[in-house]
């Protein structure tokens, strides 16, 4: 089994032992999990739904050089095939709520001028600051 399909793997066994961090690139956000099967670090670029960006590492410093060189190759890659890069977290969310509470957010909108896109925006907003709070 090559490595590709050892980091695939891994992701599918959702193992108990590991933890998330955030890496940063390029507009790109990707996780930091250990395995302690494998004694190693991976991870894989978060929010990507039909594509996966995969990486792997001893160290910290591996684990991040790995994943800004699997970004440089898919973006690479994308150009060579003339297709758009993805970006994770396309800022379209499809969200279900009960007709109750969506009467009630319409009502309120019409009653202040403002979107329910606005609406949901501001108060998710709201709550993030909240919860980043406590």
């Amino acid at each position: 089994m090559g490595t590709k399909d050892k980091l695939v793997e891994r992701f599918k066994k959702k193992p108990k032992d590991f933890t998330y961090e955030d890496l940063e690139y390029k507009g790109y956000k990707g996780s930091v999990e250990y395995s302690k099967e494998d004694n190693c670090l991976f991870g894989k670029v978060q929010g990507m739904s039909k594509d996966l960006i995969a990486y792997e590492g001893q160290t910290l410093e591996e684990l991040r050089k790995d994943f800004e060189a699997g970004i440089d190759s898919y973006i690479e890659g994308c150009k060579a095939d003339g297709v758009e890069p993805a970006k994770p977290y396309s800022g379209k969310l499809n969200l279900r709520m009960s007709s109750e509470l969506h009467s009630r957010v319409a009502a309120f909108v019409a009653a202040t001028g403002i979107t329910i896109n606005d609406f949901i925006n501001r108060a998710i907003k709201n709550e993030l600051k909240k919860t980043a709070s406590l």
